[in-house]
């Protein structure tokens, strides 16, 4: 079982989170062409190590967090509020 250390909640079990995907920055709203808001929004990269995610902590806290998780050992190096 995968162990996430919530930001605001503390070490918890991955089956209260939610996970969005990801971390990616979101084009500018009236500047981006309809290729770079389709790449925003159906593109993944799905590596094999080191990613930058995004979780939403439905079973606690109902926040979002960034976790930064190994996609093939599923070690999480860090976690931290979303909005930072």
């Amino acid at each position: 079982m995968i162990r996430i250390p919530c930001p605001f909640c503390g070490l918890r079990n991955c089956d209260e989170f939610v996970n969005k995907g990801e971390s990616k920055r979101r084009p500018a709203v009236g500047a981006a062409s309809r290729e770079e808001w389709r790449a925003y929004l159906y593109d993944r990269v799905n590596p094999e190590g080191w990613v930058r995610e995004r979780w939403y902590h439905r079973a606690g806290c109902r926040r979002y967090i960034k976790v930064e998780r190994h996609t093939f050992t599923n070690e999480i190096r860090r976690s931290e509020p979303a909005g930072t």
